[in-house]
C-alpha cells in the first residue's frame, strides 16, 4: 500500500510506523493542523475568562464546543464507515478553516463578545465530532495490522506534543502581541492540512461502502455491538468516569490560573503545556513499546495515578509544584486513553469500527463537556479546588472496583486478532 523507507530501526514501532508514506503524510500534517486546535482552544478559553471572570462561563464554552459530540458523532461514526473517512474529514476540513478565518476576523476588528464565541465554539465543535471518528479510522487503512499499536500511539503522541507546543506558542503570542494573531496561525494549520487531504490516497478496502443511510439501523448494531463485547464495554467505563471526573479539570484551567496562581495567561500556558509535556514523554514510550501485551493492566494503574496526581494538584498554591503533578497527569491520562483506543482497535470488527471508535470519541470528549459544566457550576459555591479533588477521590473509589476485574478482561482485550483492515 506504501512505500517502505528506513527511517531509522533504532525507534523499533515508531520507525515502522512512519515508513508507510501516506500515513506519514497524513501524520505531519494532521500534527500542524493539532497544534492549531490547541492554540485555538486556548484562545477561546482565556477570551471567555477575559470577558466574563465566570468559571460557570468557563465549563458552559467548554460544554458548546464538545456538546456536538454527544449528537453528532455517532452518527458521524456511521457516515465515515458508509461514504468514506476521506470525504469526511476533506469536507469538515475545508468548513472548519472557513471558522478560522472567521474567528480570526471577529477578534482582530474588536467585534467579538461571548455569544459569539457560543456560537463560532458549537459550529467548530460540530465539525470536529463529525470528523473525528474518521479520523481516527482512516490510521487503520495506511499501516497494517502489526504497526496499529505504534501507529496509534504515535497519533497520540503527535496530539499531545502538539498540547504541549500549542499552549506555549498562544501563550506567548497572546501576553505579547495579540489573540487574533494566534486565530490567524489557527487558520492557517487547519488550512494545510485541508491542502494534503486532498492528495492523500486511502486504502479503504473492507468498509461497508453501501450508501443507504439507515442511520438509526447502524448506529444500533454499533452499541449493541459494543456492550455485548464485556473487554471494550469495561474500556468504555473506565473512559466514562474518567471524561466525567478527571478531564473536566482541563476546561477550568484559566480560573485555576487566575485566582489560584494569581498568573495570567502565562500561568494557564505552563499549566497546559505540562501536561502536554507528560503526555509526550509516555506516547513516545507507548509508541516505541508497538504492543498490546499488558495495556489492560497498564490503562488501570494509570487511571489510578491519573487520580492520586489531580488530588496533589487540586490542593496546592503553588504554580510550578502544580505544573508538576500536572505533568504527572498527562504522561497518565495519555497512558490511559491511548492504552484503551489501541485495545479497541485490537480487537474490534472492520465492519463495526468507525462507529465503536464514534462512541469511543463520544465518552473521550462529550462526558468532559458535560462534567466541566458541572464542576464550573459547583465551584461558584465551593471553590475550584474542592470541586476538582473531590472528582478525583470518587474515581480512586472507581479504580478499587476495576483492578479486580482487570485480569478477566485482559485475556480478551490482548490476544491477537485476525481481521480485515477497515
Amino acid at each position: 500500500m506504501a512505500s517502505s523507507i528506513n527511517i531509522g530501526g533504532m525507534f523499533g514501532g515508531i520507525s515502522r510506523a512512519l515508513s508507510h508514506r501516506e500515513y506519514r503524510r497524513f501524520f505531519i500534517a494532521n500534527f500542524l493542523s493539532t497544534i492549531g486546535r490547541w492554540m485555538y482552544r486556548m484562545s477561546v478559553g482565556w477570551l471567555t475568562w477575559e470577558l466574563t471572570k465566570s468559571t460557570s462561563w468557563l465549563g458552559i464554552v467548554a460544554f458548546s464546543e464538545i456538546f456536538p459530540t454527544l449528537l453528532l458523532s455517532f452518527f458521524a461514526g456511521a457516515i465515515a464507515d458508509r461514504i468514506g473517512y476521506g470525504r469526511v474529514m476533506r469536507a469538515c476540513q475545508f468548513l472548519t478553516t472557513f471558522v478560522g478565518i472567521l474567528f480570526a476576523t471577529l477578534v482582530l476588528h474588536g467585534s467579538i463578545t461571548i455569544e459569539l464565541i457560543l456560537a463560532l465554539t458549537i459550529c467548530y465543535g460540530s465539525l470536529e465530532a463529525l470528523s473525528t471518528p474518521a479520523r481516527m479510522s482512516v490510521v487503520h487503512a495506511m499501516v497494517p495490522l502489526e504497526d496499529l499499536s505504534a501507529a496509534v500511539a504515535l497519533g497520540s503522541t503527535s496530539f499531545n506534543a502538539a498540547r504541549f507546543l500549542g499552549p506555549a506558542i498562544a501563550g506567548l503570542l497572546i501576553t505579547y502581541l495579540s489573540t487574533g494573531l494566534v486565530m490567524s496561525v489557527c487558520a492557517v494549520m487547519f488550512f494545510q492540512f485541508y491542502i494534503v487531504l486532498i492528495f492523500l490516497r486511502i486504502n479503504e478496502s473492507g468498509r461497508d461502502r453501501k450508501m443507504s443511510f439507515e442511520l438509526c439501523g447502524d448506529m444500533k448494531q454499533g452499541l449493541i455491538y459494543v456492550w455485548g463485547h464485556h473487554g471494550i464495554r469495561f474500556l468504555m467505563l473506565l473512559l466514562g468516569v474518567t471524561g466525567l471526573l478527571i478531564r473536566p479539570f482541563m476546561e477550568l484551567l484559566p480560573g485555576f490560573s487566575d485566582q489560584v496562581f494569581g498568573r495570567g495567561p502565562e500561568g494557564m500556558s505552563i499549566l497546559l503545556s505540562s501536561i502536554g509535556l507528560g503526555a509526550v514523554f509516555s506516547g513516545l514510550w507507548l509508541a516505541q513499546r508497538g504492543e498490546t501485551r499488558g495495556l489492560t493492566h497498564l490503562v488501570t494503574v494509570s487511571m489510578m495515578i491519573c487520580a492520586v496526581a489531580l488530588l496533589a494538584f487540586s490542593m496546592t498554591g503553588y504554580l510550578w509544584l502544580g505544573a508538576a503533578f500536572l505533568f504527572v497527569l498527562g504522561c497518565f491520562m495519555l497512558l490511559a486513553g491511548i492504552g484503551s483506543q489501541t485495545l479497541i482497535q485490537n480487537v474490534v470488527d472492520s465492519s463495526m469500527r468507525a462507529r465503536v471508535l464514534s462512541l469511543f470519541v463520544l465518552i473521550s470528549w462529550g462526558l468532559p463537556a458535560l462534567g466541566a459544566v458541572a464542576m464550573g457550576w459547583l465551584a461558584e459555591f465551593v471553590g475550584l479546588q474542592e470541586v476538582v479533588g473531590g472528582g478525583a477521590v470518587l474515581t480512586l473509589g472507581v479504580w478499587l472496583w476495576a483492578r479486580r476485574v482487570t485480569p478477566s478482561m485482559a485475556a480478551g482485550l490482548e490476544k491477537p486478532v485476525q481481521h480485515g483492515r477497515g
